[in-house]
């Protein structure tokens, strides 16, 4: 089974001066976009990487779950948070790390000191992970409460 997703910028001005917002098709989110803000401080606009960000830690949390439950385990809570960086050179803009920071409550049928390889497993399961592996370092860190 196929299926796609899509979202569309609008965008007015240089690459400086200019700015844009980026929609998704399904309504769920309505976002400005800057140059200057990709680069300097957010103030209230998203960026590429926020998105990547934000793609990452939603799509980590699924295959999370999905794998933990197939284990026969369950997570009470799970947070997750996902850092990208990238590097402005003189080359432009390169994307370099996707880190993720993972924090379970309340696992139950896994034992907490085997659950770092089922969060690896995860991650290399993953299908965002899986589409940034080729060209940026993915990183875990992993806490149990």
């Amino acid at each position: 089974m196929e299926f796609s997703r899509q979202a569309t910028i609008n965008w007015a001005g240089s690459i400086m001066e200019g700015a844009g917002t980026v929609k998704g098709a399904s309504g769920a989110f309505d976002l400005p976009v800057s140059f200057p803000r990709r680069i300097g401080e957010s103030e209230g606009s998203t960026s590429p990487e926020e998105l990547m960000a934000a793609a990452h830690a939603a799509c980590y949390a699924m295959a999370l779950n999905a794998t933990v439950g197939k284990k026969g385990g369950a997570i009470a809570k799970t947070t997750i948070t996902c850092k990208v960086t990238a590097d402005k050179g003189d080359a432009g803009i390169t994307i370099t790390t996707s880190a993720l920071s993972l924090t379970v409550e309340g696992l139950t049928g896994i034992d907490a000191a085997a659950f770092p390889e089922v969060a690896e497993a995860a991650k290399n399961g993953c299908p965002v992970s899986k589409a940034y592996a080729g060209s940026m370092k993915i990183t875990l860190e992993v806490t149990v409460r």
